[in-house]
């Protein structure tokens, strides 16, 4: 696998490439008595969940759910069943967002009962010895389901004006105006659902043609340039928005009956040139990537708790980008 560019906005980026201590990584278990299921308590909400998922969430995902590690072995004294509660600060709606996309992944790709799914399909593709690409002994697309995981936190400053209704006090704290200003402008981030509206205004600023490349990449595999976040909202404690888009990886294998696929076509084919950019995407199999860069946008908020008029506010934001490939 070719070197990643180092213009490259994402691969630029030192990637993710250690865990904390106690942390198992994907498909690895070095203890026989390994808790089988855990209980998450993600902020009051109660999320029993089997280990074998668990671990096949992306790094960067497992990274935020436990950023001091988790220990997922039984300690010598235990006796109980493997129904320990493990409280988590991550967002519930984010978490069951996950979890339904990776389980209807799942299923399209491995089959259900009554349906055989692609991964069936796909053994049939002749492999050619001129073509790596068709072996499924060197190209783990053929074999597992592959999903491009993009998240953004995005922290933001709103910017007051001198004598303005929000304002601090002489020991430094926000009033209540500036705290429900702050909500406001953080609501109203949050309703700007688009994934590159912000990445493209950069684009256009500085005139970087990596991050046009990288919002031409994403769009080549799976996403589209109009496409929103799938989980998007306000941090309850902090100045920040959580976003999660997740999207299936096109590999360029082409399926009987798929759209675009030739009418008379028994069996799958693969698509080289599609497959080539997939195989880019490999780059970023556990290894999460990350890019930062500020924005200044503004917003409309109320003028007071008390006004039904608005006024338009400047707000900075760090954006930081977390780019992952998972194979399940």
């Amino acid at each position: 696998m070719s070197t990643a560019d180092p213009s490259n906005p994402i691969t630029s980026v030192n990637p993710i490439t250690s865990v904390s201590p106690g942390y198992a990584a994907p498909g690895i278990y070095t203890n026989q008595a390994l808790l089988t299921r855990l209980n998450l308590d993600l902020r009051g909400r109660i999320f029993p969940v089997e280990r074998e998922t668990l671990m096949l969430l992306p790094e960067s995902v497992l990274l935020g759910l436990f950023p001091q590690g988790l220990i997922l072995s039984k300690p010598a004294s235990w006796e109980g069943g493997d129904d320990g509660v493990f409280t988590v600060d991550f967002n519930s709606e984010c978490f069951e967002f996950i979890l339904d996309f990776w389980a209807d992944a799942q299923a399209a790709f491995y089959g259900t009962p009554t349906s055989p799914g692609l991964f069936h399909a796909q053994q049939s593709i002749p492999p050619s010895p001129t073509d790596p690409n068709s072996d499924i002994n060197q190209n783990p697309l053929l074999t597992k389901q592959a999903i491009i995981v993009l998240r953004e936190e995005l922290e933001y400053f709103s910017i007051t004006t001198p004598g303005a209704l929000a304002r601090v006090d002489d020991q430094g704290l926000a009033n209540d105006e500036l705290r429900a200003l702050k909500r406001a402008a953080g609501e109203a981030l949050a309703s700007k659902r688009q994934i590159f509206t912000a990445l493209q205004r950069n684009v256009n600023k500085e005139n970087n043609q990596a991050e046009q490349h990288l919002i031409d990449m994403l769009c080549m595999s799976g996403f589209n340039r109009d496409d929103e976040w799938g989980f998007r909202a306000c941090e309850p404690t902090r100045n920040l928005i959580s976003s999660m888009a997740l999207v299936l990886l096109k590999t360029g294998i082409v399926h009987p009956g798929s759209p675009g696929a030739p009418a008379d076509l028994s069996a799958p084919i693969i698509d080289d040139r599609q497959m080539g950019t997939a195989q880019k995407l490999l780059l970023f199999w556990r290894k999460p990537a990350r890019k930062c860069w500020w924005d200044g946008v503004e917003v409309e908020v109320p003028k007071s708790t008390t006004s039904t008029e608005n006024m338009s506010v400047k707000v900075w934001a760090r954006r930081v980008w977390t780019l992952e490939l998972s194979l399940i």
